[in-house]
């Protein structure tokens, strides 16, 4: 669960720090086949945009867990698509994100992209959550940097934002020269 914090903490290499990026993945579904290495690469792709070292997990399941998770943790109970907690401990990895698949394919539908595509969005979001980014509360820096992320790393197919309601248009800012996304 995000906490507010508008910038995530710094993940710099240091003798203590992980000089890694890995991702581990369960399953705990079994409604779609899963794109592991697709799903994979694009995390690790996105974490040396951003300069982010350490371990994240990474959990597909179904809406009764998300449920679960949405109502003790959150207050709301009803499913959700993606739940992302940052770790409390840095010894213990990034954080961990759980993703429903049942959900994502109602937004893959509603978003009219496939399954695949969503659960790459939503692996993206939470990871950007787990490293503790809050849209809510970070006056639009979440959402630019996962623009920014989605455009170079999501670039087959449209680009569709996951806010469900009317965002202002802006103008596209380009990458720096270095291809660095961090804030």
């Amino acid at each position: 669960m995000t906490r507010g914090r508008s910038r995530p903490p710094s993940r710099r290499a240091t003798t203590k720090e992980p000089t890694t990026f890995s991702v581990l993945i369960v399953n705990r579904q079994r409604l779609h086949i899963l794109q592991r290495e697709s799903i994979r690469r694009l995390l690790h792709r996105a974490a040396a945009a951003l300069r982010v070292t350490g371990e994240l997990a990474l959990v597909f399941a179904g809406d009764a867990l998300l449920r679960r998770l949405n109502r003790d943790y959150r207050f709301k109970d009803k499913p959700t698509d993606v739940l992302s907690f940052e770790s409390q401990d840095e010894d213990m990895g990034l954080g961990d994100v759980v993703i429903s698949v049942e959900t994502a394919r109602r937004n893959a539908l509603s978003f009219s992209r496939t399954l695949d595509r969503e659960l790459e969005v939503l692996a993206l979001h939470g990871f950007l959550h787990a490293l503790g980014f809050d849209h809510e509360s970070d006056h639009g820096e979440m959402e630019a940097i996962e623009k920014k992320l989605r455009a170079r790393l999501l670039s087959r197919g449209p680009t569709i934002t996951r806010a469900r309601k009317a965002q202002p248009t802006t103008k596209r800012r380009t990458l720096p020269a270095s291809g660095s996304v961090a804030p």
